[in-house]
């Protein structure tokens, strides 16, 4: 079963309407300052570990290697064999916007901050919810769904290594006035990057699993909640 196919199945499972979805991760939470984690219940600030059961299960599964990524590979030994193959004066051009786009990748990531999973505003609404990240579920990934409501995550209630799908829930609502999906790099790059922006201009950083989703895509398509 496609991917795509398998994210709407469980969004009905849940009894969520989506119009995009894509698992993601997030980088590791930094340590906030104790007053913060203090008064903030001291919350999980790591995944939880993968059953040992489970490790099996994955490492029998790892010789398969996923379309998306086989895809991709593909598409990356194309792209050298044609610049390898191209003119000299073509391969100069090539090579010229390649740079190009790598140093204007590189300036907005600077401008964002882009190194860092959130804005690093602990009082804000990114580090509020961060600090809830692995509370509401210990998985190490969510299942990101943008709605025409707003956005939801869901995940296992428990760290798993298969069948995440089976056993997801809902564990994060939040409405379109409060928070929005954002590509930094407004559609120019295929990166895997995206912000959910809150409405007090605070962020936080996921990644998805594929690049240029079909989240990406939306983000694109819908104005973020401040305007």
């Amino acid at each position: 079963m496609a991917p795509r196919r398998k994210q709407h199945n469980s969004a009905e499972r849940l009894g969520i309407h989506i119009e995009a979805g894509e698992w993601c991760t997030i980088d590791a939470i930094p340590r906030p300052p104790a007053d913060v984690y203090a008064a903030a219940g001291n919350p999980r600030l790591r995944p939880g570990r993968v059953p040992a059961l489970g490790m099996i299960g994955a490492v029998l599964k790892a010789p398969f290697i996923p379309i998306a990524l086989l895809l991709g590979l593909l598409a990356a030994m194309e792209d050298s064999v044609m610049r390898s193959l191209a003119p000299k004066g073509e391969r100069t051009r090539l090579r010229a916007k390649s740079t190009d786009e790598r140093t204007r990748r590189r300036a907005v990531a600077d401008e964002y901050g882009l190194d860092r999973v959130f804005d690093g505003n602990w009082h804000g609404d990114a580090g509020q919810f961060l600090l809830d990240w692995y509370g509401h579920s210990p998985h190490h990934q969510r299942l990101l769904l943008a709605t025409p409501e707003g956005i939801v995550l869901a995940a296992p209630p428990r760290r798993v290594s298969v069948g995440r799908e089976k056993h997801m829930r809902v564990v994060a609502r939040l409405p379109v006035t409060e928070a929005a999906l954002v590509d930094p790099f407004a559609g120019e790059f295929a990166t895997t990057t995206l912000l959910i922006r809150f409405r007090d201009g605070s962020w936080l950083r996921v990644e998805t699993e594929e690049p240029r989703s079909a989240l990406h895509m939306h983000a694109l398509r819908r104005p973020s909640p401040d305007g």
